[in-house]
């Protein structure tokens, strides 16, 4: 499980364990004790997993308004969404391959 720092608690934590699940929360120095080396290395290695995840986010924020209801009931915003996320994947597979890649799975 990632999470950014707004996440880092005893109690999170405590409840990752109960549920065994690995922990990817970044941590958070605090006031009176700033973050270890190891920490910081930790961190950074968990930001370049996150970095792929959150990269799509910002893009379907960017290109189609993604966080923004346009309809009042659940079922016809999922649907809307769902579709938003299908065209866009759809025009992603299409741009690689004019480019000439091939697309991985994340």
């Amino acid at each position: 499980m990632y999470a950014d720092k707004g996440y880092s608690s005893e109690t999170n934590r405590d409840f990752l364990n109960l549920k065994e699940m690995a922990d990817g929360t970044m941590r958070k120095g605090q006031v009176n004790a700033s973050l270890t080396r190891s920490e910081i290395e930790r961190n950074k290695g968990i930001s370049k997993i996150r970095y792929v995840i959150e990269q799509y986010f910002g893009l379907t924020e960017m290109n189609q308004g993604a966080g923004k209801a346009r309809f009042t009931t659940l079922m016809k915003e999922g649907w809307n969404r769902l579709c938003q996320v299908m065209a866009f994947n759809i025009k992603r597979v299409i741009l690689s391959q004019r480019r000439g890649r091939t697309l991985s799975a994340a």
